[in-house]
């Protein structure tokens, strides 16, 4: 079958924190041998592509921006294409909100003393400066059923430097159970927008691209309701303990990026 592009997880997958995980260097030069485009798709919303080519950097992997797609990229590709005009209010960190209004549209934080303003959208995102008064002004906020719930990504747990932490899902699920009401959509992987971006910036069709991560939930998710071969990797969330996602089975599974090359191999000759 063969692949002509490979998409990686980034936090999990390739770093923690500021510091690379074993082994994550020899997958990279696997593809970059073979000749393979490459892609790195990280759920994280609050830090744009250009703030990862220099954390990588830092950790001794040499990646372009247009490299680069986060959560934050596509929440502002989203709402530019569905809400252009609309007031938004953000649940979130600097950098997301920092990123939206780089991209033209009208963003206001919400939180315990922003502008009682009324929005047309909602935004949530990992944030952890949260608090019950923010999480007061949301439920007063949704109680207008006009107003668009928003979602950057669902990863309630995410890898950090110092252990495991609350992630974007962890603030928009409580969001949601206050309110009364789920996110007309959450965005990041595994979505449909977060694939089309991808699969629009490595110019392939699905089935010639490979994805790599640590989430069956996410990663592994993202890649195989698109019809793209999966390889999870144990070295993030799925530790040797991980007890799976119903129905979501990886192509192949890693206990580090230093067996991918086996993996490249394999799809070449199959």
């Amino acid at each position: 079958m063969g692949v002509r592009g490979v998409i990686f997880d980034v936090d999990g997958t390739l770093v923690r924190g500021e510091e690379p995980i074993a082994g994550a260097g020899a997958g990279l030069d696997a593809v970059d041998a073979t000749g393979l485009r490459r892609l790195l798709v990280s759920n994280n919303p609050t830090k744009p592509p250009e703030a990862y080519e220099r954390r990588l950097r830092r950790a001794g992997f040499a990646v372009d921006p247009s490299e680069v797609i986060t959560a934050g990229s596509v929440t502002a590709r989203y709402l530019s294409e569905n809400h252009p005009e609309d007031e938004i209010a953000v649940v979130g960190e600097s950098g997301l909100i920092d990123l939206l209004r780089a991209a033209g549209l009208a963003v206001d934080p919400l939180g315990g003393d922003a502008s009682p303003r009324a929005p047309d959208v909602l935004v949530a995102s990992v944030d952890r400066e949260f608090s019950y008064e923010t999480l007061r002004r949301c439920l007063q906020v949704l109680e207008d059923r006009s107003v668009t719930f928003v979602g950057t990504d669902p990863d309630v747990v995410i890898p950090a430097a110092d252990g495991d932490a609350p992630g974007s899902g962890a603030i928009i699920d409580a969001i949601a159970n206050v309110a009364g009401r789920d996110p007309s959509v959450v965005l990041g992987k595994p979505s449909e927008s977060a694939r089309e971006m991808a699969l629009e910036r490595l110019g392939l069709p699905p089935e010639d691209v490979l994805v790599v991560g640590d989430r069956l939930d996410t990663d592994v998710a993202f890649g195989e309701r698109a019809g793209m071969t999966t390889a999870l990797v144990r070295t993030g969330i799925a530790g040797a303990t991980d007890p799976g996602a119903p129905g979501i089975d990886p192509d192949y599974v890693l206990d580090s990026l230093e067996g991918l090359d086996s993996v490249l191999d394999d799809l070449a000759t199959s």
